[in-house]
């Protein structure tokens, strides 16, 4: 049924062209602070007086929130999937969730060799002392690196971003390998130039370690004390995947021993919230989960959003529907 003029939540600024289309569907309450989540009472606050909400991934969208939410019609996710979102609560309450396509994979392969390279040649170290009055010379050891080019890379998960990973590592002359739970047909292999391995054989030979799998219950904590333990002392593991795919105790434990050399992570068991022993270390590189941080595709993203919004309100089935039986 169609939906007249619903009040849309918002937790945070989304791209103007996208903002606009919305507000000639529905009146909006949008948050003013691209730099803070809303605080939970706050977003339970606001969610009662709201038909739909616009959801950013960094929302908690729980049970309670849900129930709060007395209003709620719709939970309209700007995420691939709504792992963030209590999806059986809102089916009960025969709230549709609908999600976005997996367009980001390009944008967070980006992100990831970003990482690995700011990691690997220690950027983030020298800018701050750079900054800070520290200039040693342009052939000083002060902040020397490991080598990126001619290494190898083990990437755990070959799905869109590890693939785009893998392709990326071509142009730095990498061996890659790969593993995952069905291995990739040969012509596959050869295509991507990479070369399967059991996952205690990659971690053993990978001067990085690249996490690109999805989250399940049998991916938590995949990488513990035991795989942390298997990989070279020189190695970099980095994690544009999902945070608790990585043990982050257990990862703050090996970095800090020096059993691995060094990190780069843009996401984290407990966002928004970093494992307190990784914060002081200088040989991890720590974004806030930018993966898909890039203005164009930001826009695409939250205009597929609105037209899943504009589906529901005008009393059609939604075109990236999560959860398909609130509709049987």
């Amino acid at each position: 049924m169609p939906m007249n003029r619903p009040r849309v939540l918002v937790s945070q600024p989304i791209p103007a062209s996208a903002l606009e289309r919305l507000r000639g569907l529905a009146e909006v309450e949008a948050g003013g602070d691209a730099s803070r989540i809303l605080p939970r009472p706050e977003l339970i606050e606001r969610i009662r007086r709201a038909d739909v909400l616009f959801h950013l991934m960094h929302d908690a969208v729980d049970a309670a929130v849900i129930a709060a939410g007395t209003r709620l019609k719709m939970i309209a996710s700007m995420a691939v999937v709504p792992a963030t979102v209590d999806v059986a609560a809102a089916s009960a309450r025969k709230i549709p969730v609908t999600t976005i396509p997996p367009i980001v994979a390009e944008a967070t392969a980006d992100m990831h060799f970003a990482l690995l390279l700011a990691a690997a040649r220690r950027v983030v170290e020298a800018d701050a002392a750079l900054r800070g009055g520290l200039f040693p010379g342009s052939q000083s050891l002060h902040f020397a690196g490991a080598f990126v080019h001619g290494k190898t890379i083990g990437i755990i998960g070959l799905g869109r971003i590890g693939r785009a990973i893998a392709r990326r590592a071509r142009g730095f002359d990498m061996t890659v390998l790969y593993t995952k739970r069905s291995r990739i047909s040969e012509a596959e292999e050869r295509e991507l130039a990479v070369s399967y391995a059991g996952l205690d054989e990659l971690l053993q030979r990978a001067d990085f370690v690249s996490v690109s799998c999805a989250l399940t219950p049998q991916t938590r904590h995949l990488v513990g004390a035991r795989e942390l333990s298997l990989m070279k002392s020189g190695a970099i593991l980095v994690n544009t995947a999902r945070g608790p795919v990585v043990d982050e105790a257990a990862l703050a434990g090996a970095l800090t021993a020096g059993r691995i050399a060094g990190a780069a992570l843009d996401v984290y068991e407990d966002e928004p919230r970093v494992h307190p022993g990784l914060l002081p270390l200088r040989q991890v590189v720590l974004a806030p989960h930018l993966g898909s941080a890039v203005v164009e595709l930001r826009e695409r993203m939250a205009h597929v959003v609105v037209d899943n919004i504009q589906a529901v309100i005008e009393g059609r089935r939604p075109p990236n529907l999560y959860n398909p039986e609130v509709y049987a």
